[in-house]
């Protein structure tokens, strides 16, 4: 490329522009930087909220009281034929017969005692933790407006919310949210702005975005912020 010339017929040379080995921030000589921040967000406790008191929803458990009104019913319903028939002088069916002489007979420690009674332990163990827990993790108690009235939000649903959210925040390329009945965890990739900006940023905004749910127990924030991989 030749030089430029004045208008006496000179030359002038053009300012050289040195290369320097600085790198943009968030960025590594070797592609984008891998470097992650966090932050965590406190809620409000029970007492500072004000509703406190909202228990989670119970599941009405449909499905396995069905079964079991069936089975005992079915049950019942044939043992007691089968004492009719022997008060009317009718032998009793083989099956009664058979299983009163295994019991008559066989030891307690047979092996298909054991697990008979084995398995029926943990069928009684299994009714037990349904009777005395509640279910329905995925619905989360929302604050009581009206005391006759009761609301819940599913886990997904919220997640959704929280994500537009996000997504909203400049700097956010990709987020992913996951929540939980105490914690809500953020994954959030950032392809440009400072990593701590966007992190300050997603952090103000979720933490009013959790505010906006209107949850009986807001759930605390954990927010993590990486630039994107290397593509190959």
């Amino acid at each position: 490329m030749s030089e430029p010339q004045s208008s006496d017929g000179s030359t002038q040379r053009l300012p050289v522009m040195e290369k320097t080995d600085e790198t943009p921030p968030g960025q590594g000589p070797d592609g984008p930087d891998q470097s992650a921040s966090a932050a965590a967000y406190d809620p409000p406790t029970a007492v500072e909220d004000g509703h406190g008191g909202e228990r989670r929803f119970w599941s009405a458990r449909r499905v396995p009281a069905g079964i079991l009104a069936l089975i005992i019913l079915a049950g019942a319903g044939l043992l007691l034929y089968d004492i009719a028939a022997v008060r009317a002088d009718r032998p009793a069916m083989a099956w009664r017969r058979s299983l009163a002489r295994e019991l008559a007979e066989r030891p307690l420690d047979d092996a298909w005692v054991l697990t008979g009674a084995g398995i029926a332990a943990l069928l009684g163990l299994w009714l037990l933790v349904l009777a005395a827990t509640p279910g329905l993790r995925d619905v989360l108690p929302m604050r009581r407006l009206d005391p006759h009235v009761r609301a819940g939000l599913h886990r997904p649903a919220a997640a959704l919310v929280l994500r537009d959210r996000a997504m909203e925040v400049s700097g956010v390329q990709s987020v992913r949210v996951r929540v939980g009945r105490k914690r809500v965890d953020v994954r959030a990739v950032s392809h440009f702005r400072e990593l701590d900006e966007v992190r300050a940023d997603l952090d103000a905004t979720l933490a009013d975005g959790i505010r906006g749910l209107g949850l009986a127990r807001p759930p605390a924030l954990s927010v993590h912020v990486r630039r994107p991989g290397r593509k190959g």
